[in-house]
């Protein structure tokens, strides 16, 4: 399986018979990203997490804050109800994290979290191989926080996303870059691209923190 970041929470998986985008964004400074996926999977409706615009083929299957378990080209998804913000959403709303089973691995894209998980939540989520973990803050979850939830899921990598980098608009000055989150990690793997590839038998544990550059 091929991961490719696309920018700020935005990744492409490339699986052996399909091919899904999470969270394509406009409108934050840095070029729309571009794919041809069979699935295009957005966490919540805010611009910067929906706006399929070149990211989906024709007849592609599109869900935006999705709660439930379904089934399209293979892909097994399931939408778990959380919220962007530590008030149960009165702030920002909600936020689906999306668990997906392909090529015998199981995804995690957390969206905009803006809390850490509850019991419940985290029996849901279930057992995970690759994490994708907002680690800024303001808008999500920050630093320690993101910390902490790589603790709890215990993932077999987690991909921070969701940071502060110099291309991205004023409005997300107040992020912390990704920097701040890898401070308080051990097991850190930086790869000069935007790409990374995993099989399902070779993963690493414990958790590996692989930092991809959009």
């Amino acid at each position: 399986m091929e991961i490719t970041y696309l920018g700020h929470a935005c990744f492409k998986i490339q699986g052996k018979e399909a091919q899904i985008v999470l969270d394509p964004f406009r409108g934050i400074g840095l070029p729309e990203p571009r794919a041809e996926a069979d699935l295009v999977l957005c966490t919540h409706s805010h611009e910067d997490h929906s706006y399929v615009g070149q990211t989906a083929k024709r007849g592609a299957k599109v869900l935006v804050g999705f709660v439930g378990e379904t089934e399209y080209a293979g892909i097994h998804v399931k939408g778990i109800q959380s919220y962007h913000d530590e008030a149960h959403g009165a702030k920002r709303g909600k936020n689906s994290i999306y668990v997906v089973g392909i090529d015998g691995m199981t995804l995690c894209h957390l969206g905009d979290l803006g809390h850490v998980l509850s019991e419940d939540t985290l029996r849901s989520i279930g057992s995970v191989d690759v994490l994708f973990v907002p680690v800024g803050g303001f808008f999500t979850i920050g630093p320690e926080e993101a910390s902490q939830v790589v603790d709890q899921i215990s993932p077999r990598v987690a991909i921070p996303m969701h940071f502060r980098t110099a291309r991205h608009s004023s409005i997300f000055d107040r992020l912390s870059t990704v920097e701040d989150f890898l401070s308080l990690r051990d097991r850190v793997r930086r790869i000069e691209g935007a790409q990374v590839e995993f099989d399902a038998q070779s993963l690493p544990e414990p958790t590996e923190i692989v930092v991809l550059n959009a």
